[in-house]
């Protein structure tokens, strides 16, 4: 049987991040890979110039197409700009109840514009209440929690735990935005398990879809009957190579992509 994810996700024109790059992923993967658009935006590597909402009630027949007809084995989901986009999602997610759900609760870019409208952060908390990983960054588990970006692993594991009590099943907290000489994100799950997944962090400009690449790395390994602990390594390990590759891709003026083909171009 095939192993098939949905993204729920943003594009990007310029192919790095969003739809596209969690696309590539699935497919770099051996995950066959469909999509549902939330907005549209105008970027490429220098930046993100505008954004354009799919409509609620569209993003929901999108929804209603793939759900009653493909069986998914994961559903990763990225980029929902409002809070309209957001409720149809979780009514979706409450309706078909599908399996592995991995959240990335995307609220800024990698350049620094910023994704998600304020009025809806409650409901991405909601949200997450459905989900059975959220994978935030350093500044996106602070903004869900109202504090300060972790500091440190301590804050970091204090963090996910704090996510956990607002209905997480659990929490992949990315330590890419943090410093030393690895990068070191978190796998912490209820009852106190907490996975040290570490890399050595790459000197590189050419980041952009990091999170978004490693989130649909997950919801490909879920997808294929791994493990979540295992799925979560195995995302680690892709992502670091993709982005240790970066450099050989050559695209754009700006914060380039990483290279989701690294093994194979």
């Amino acid at each position: 049987m095939t192993a098939i994810a949905v993204s729920i996700a943003g594009s990007d024109p310029s192919g790095g991040a969003g739809i596209q790059a969690d696309l590539k992923t699935f497919s770099a993967l051996g995950v066959y890979g469909a999509a549902v658009i939330t907005a549209l935006t105008a970027q490429n590597t220098k930046g993100v110039f505008g954004i354009h909402d799919v409509p609620a009630d569209f993003v929901a027949a999108q929804l209603n197409a793939v759900f009653t007809d493909l069986d998914l084995s994961a559903v990763k989901i990225g980029m929902l700009a409002n809070a309209a986009a957001i409720d149809v999602v979780t009514a979706a997610i409450d309706r078909y109840r599908p399996r592995n759900v991995v959240l990335d609760p995307v609220m800024v870019s990698s350049s620094g514009e910023k994704l998600l409208r304020g009025d809806a952060l409650g409901r991405l908390r909601e949200l997450m209440t459905r989900v059975r990983v959220v994978t935030p960054n350093l500044p996106e588990a602070a903004a869900l929690l109202e504090t300060a970006p972790a500091r440190d692993e301590d804050d970091m594991h204090t963090q996910a735990q704090k996510l956990l009590t607002l209905g997480a099943g659990a929490v992949l907290i990315k330590g890419g935005h943090g410093s030393g000489p690895d990068s070191v994100d978190l796998l912490v799950e209820p009852g106190g398990a907490c996975v040290r997944l570490a890399a050595p962090r790459v000197t590189t400009k050419n980041t952009h879809g990091t999170g978004c690449t490693l989130a649909a790395a997950l919801a490909a390994g879920l997808a294929k009957g791994l493990a979540l602990e295992t799925a979560a390594q195995e995302a680690k390990t892709y992502v670091s190579a993709a982005i240790a590759a970066a450099d050989r891709l050559g695209v754009g003026s700006g914060r380039g992509p990483v290279h989701h083909f690294h093994t194979w171009w």
